[in-house]
């Protein structure tokens, strides 16, 4: 079958060892469906990926993706969870100190089809495409629980959105705004700030300008380029909700901030089962859709690829398996 893969590890030229071509086919162990892949969307998880983090090399050739929507081996449209945890784990799947993503232990999405637990396939609602639906899982699903789940946000709070452009940052800015939120975005590029206010933020301000006043909540995704700004946009008591380090993992602690004004800096990652159903539900019930910047074949991944690690996309980038 086609399918997009990594076969060599590169860390200063990662897309060098992205490859197009034939995968074998997929097995289905006890428990598990085929599923026949329709859109697949693409996350920073693929480019760390072809970086080698998460993925060892004795796992290569892998293929990569963790987001896909398609219609699974019983005839039934389909979206995909991509969080694996133990057969016997139970609870919140994100906890499970043996959990994974497809693309890391299994064979990921990006390809026309993939072997997924039977309990990781949701429904997927007549009113939304395979390509919108394949945009869920992964940055739509982690900013939901960012926001609603770590976040704790009610409507008519004030959250900050750090980063504004990215997959996880516009999801959050939709989903913010089309919860009653007022959302503030930053970002370094005017085109961005323009998408911001496009996905629903009340204002756009450049990187680490001074704001109208502190905000109840942070999310935070860009990490050292952004932390002083994030823990300085903060009221006291506010909270930093934290799922990722696109530009450093290793930002300035300023503890004397976080304890003095009693800041909470909470780490959040990907979603549960019941956490996507939620998101489905509310996009069905408000007509919210994700933001789609291109839809490509899978033969054209890596321009797919190269778009988001130059950073050119403004929200999702889907690859179409026909």
């Amino acid at each position: 079958m086609r399918a997009v893969y990594v076969k060599s590890f590169d860390e200063s030229e990662p897309l060098s060892g992205l490859e197009v071509g034939q995968r074998p086919e997929p097995d289905a162990p006890s428990g598990w469906k085929i599923v026949n892949v329709r859109a697949a969307s693409l996350n920073h998880h693929d480019l760390w990926a072809l970086k080698g983090v998460g993925l060892s090399r004795e796992r290569l050739p892998m293929i990569l993706g963790c987001d896909a929507a398609g219609i699974d081996e019983d005839g039934r449209p389909v979206v995909v969870h991509s969080v694996i945890s133990g057969a016997d784990w139970l609870g919140d799947e994100t906890l499970d100190p043996s959990r994974t993503l497809l693309s890391e232990l299994h064979q990921g999405t990006f390809a026309e089809r993939v072997s997924v637990p039977a309990r990781n396939l949701l429904p997927k609602p007549e009113q939304l495409s395979f390509e919108q639906a394949a945009c869920l899982p992964t940055a739509w699903l982690t900013a939901y629980r960012m926001l609603f789940v770590k976040g704790r946000l009610q409507p008519g709070q004030t959250v900050l959105v750090q980063g504004a452009g990215g997959g996880v940052a516009s999801a959050a800015i939709a989903l913010a705004h089309t919860a009653g939120l007022r959302v503030w975005a930053t970002s370094r590029q005017e085109r961005k700030r323009q998408f911001a206010l496009e996905c629903g933020a009340d204002e756009a301000f450049e990187s680490g300008a001074r704001l109208p006043e502190r905000v109840d909540a942070v999310m935070e995704t860009v990490g050292a380029a952004t932390w002083a700004h994030s823990l300085r946009s903060l009221r006291p008591g506010g909270r930093i909700v934290v799922s990722g380090a696109t530009s450093g993992p290793n930002p300035p602690a300023e503890l004397s901030r976080v304890f003095f004004l009693q800041h909470e800096v909470i780490g959040s990652t990907m979603g549960t089962r019941e956490e996507l159903q939620r998101l489905i539900s509310l996009c069905i019930q408000t007509g919210l859709r994700p933001h789609i910047d291109r839809v490509l074949p899978l033969e054209q991944a890596d321009e797919a690829f190269a778009a988001l690690q130059a950073g050119e996309s403004l929200g999702k980038i889907v690859l179409s398996v026909a």
